[in-house]
């Protein structure tokens, strides 16, 4: 069986129509999603991108004790493994960490394309210059150069690895897009803040402009997507290729004050356009205390696999079981160092579920740690940030001993009202979960200490 992997990174879940957003335009993964497994349950672990990266290709949940950085040399990958096992392992991708800085995220493919452009500074403005019309874009390339691989080489078992950083930000899409969901839009770019919006003196004008320009982001990735679909039909390759469609976390506009994905700041309390004036860079930031909700944690996964019909699948799913999942599609036995599990257990009901807890995570940090939170830069770490921990009913916030706790309720869909005073033996519990959870992949003990009491 082919398979086939599409990142689309910055994605919400509840952007896509299939899992009930009527606003959104996505008629490409809408005919997709018709045919595919729906899972509802879906999160990320490790948080955000190379984490997350790092996750789907290791199996492992790397935040108990890698940073956001290189693999380690011992790490075994999944294109590794398939690649060992007869398949052809390629990747495009436009994802600006995957390369840089020694991460070396391209090993055990064969070939990886590797498009520039995303990474903010020169590199970006001297692509940017060069675009004339859409297929110029980032994620049209990405995909464009995947369908233009596919045309040459089909012949044998591949592995197809396809990662687009849009509709991260700069929500730049070509200006049409935009005007379906702003149609008096402008031209105008918003940068996120990484803060209160308001205390950074956004409006709610801003807000709704920076979502329109990335609703139409996700809908010129639909359109890309749907060219990959027709070349799979083209090439008489439908029955025999899995196809997966998913994201490494969201992101907020607006929802609990917050338009980013995490907080952090310049010294004296600078805004980012006071700070870059006074000629700062970004590795003179802090991190602040950052919660994971449900904007942030809950991805999409769909999936399109031969011989089995559509259908929605309930139970807690972490991306790190992508791996385990892809390797059952290929009937490669798992190796023992991969941590999380195969979903088709859940598909073909066998398993009723795949776990107790779920936890979605940052690497564990510790007060004054510089760290790479959301690119390449450091930042000082002067607020701990909390993981989430959920069960399907409930959801723990929690950093640290002495740190704030919140509690929801699964039926509180925008996480408004904290029940960790009301509820408090059902926070102890999936602390104590967490920590069970942290010993049992070998979390390092200077992290485990600090996160054993409540």
């Amino acid at each position: 069986m082919n398979i086939i992997l599409v990142i689309a990174d910055t994605f919400r879940r509840d952007h896509l129509p299939c899992y009930g957003n009527k606003q959104i335009q996505t008629p490409n993964l809408d005919r997709f999603a018709e045919q595919s497994l729906i899972f509802e349950d879906c999160f990320a672990s490790s948080f955000p991108t190379v984490p997350a990266r790092a996750d789907i290709l290791t199996g492992r949940y790397t935040f108990t004790y890698l940073n956001w950085g290189p693999l380690t040399q011992d790490e075994i990958t999944l294109p590794q493994i398939l690649c060992e096992n007869g398949y052809l392992t390629v990747g495009a991708a436009d994802t600006p960490f995957l390369l840089r800085n020694g991460c070396g995220y391209d090993r055990g493919f064969d070939d990886l394309f590797w498009i520039r452009g995303q990474r903010s500074g020169p590199e970006h403005e001297d692509v940017v210059k060069l675009r004339r019309a859409e297929e110029d874009y980032f994620a049209p390339k990405t995909f464009k150069t995947a369908i233009a691989w596919l045309d040459r080489t089909h012949a044998r078992p591949f592995f197809l690895y396809i990662d687009t950083w849009d509709p991260h930000e700069p929500w730049d899409p070509p200006i049409d897009y935009v005007r379906r969901y702003m149609p008096d839009y402008d031209g105008r770019l918003v940068e996120p803040c990484y803060w209160s919006w308001k205390e950074a003196g956004y409006n709610e004008q801003d807000l709704q402009t920076a979502h329109a320009c990335y609703c139409g982001e996700i809908s010129m990735v639909d359109r890309w997507f749907g060219r990959l679909l027709e070349k799979l039909e083209e090439l008489d390759l439908v029955e025999d290729t899995a196809v997966l469609f998913t994201s490494d976390h969201g992101f907020y506009f607006g929802e609990h004050g917050f338009f980013g994905k995490r907080r952090f700041r310049w010294p004296d309390d600078l805004s980012f356009e006071e700070g870059f004036k006074r000629g700062l860079t970004l590795n003179h930031g802090s991190i602040y205390r950052s919660p994971l909700y449900r904007e942030l944690t809950q991805v999409p996964l769909l999936m399109k696999l031969p011989g089995h019909d559509s259908s929605r699948v309930s139970g807690l799913v972490a991306l790190p079981d992508l791996m385990p999942t892809i390797l059952d599609l290929a009937e490669i036995d798992t190796p023992s160092s991969i941590r999380a599990r195969s979903v088709l257990p859940l598909v073909n009901g066998s398993a009723e579920a795949l776990r107790e807890i779920l936890v979605t995570s940052t690497p564990l940090e510790e007060l004054g740690d510089m760290t790479l939170t959301v690119d390449d830069q450091q930042r000082k770490t002067l607020e701990l940030s909390p993981s989430t921990i959920s069960d399907g009913k409930w959801e723990l916030l929690y950093a640290a001993e002495g740190e704030p706790v919140e509690l929801y309720a699964q039926s509180d869909l925008k996480q408004e009202h904290n029940l960790a005073a009301e509820v408090p033996e059902v926070a102890a519990r999936l602390h104590e979960q967490f920590v069970e959870f942290l010993e049992e992949q070998d979390t390092p003990e200077e992290s485990l200490s600090i996160r054993r009491n409540l």
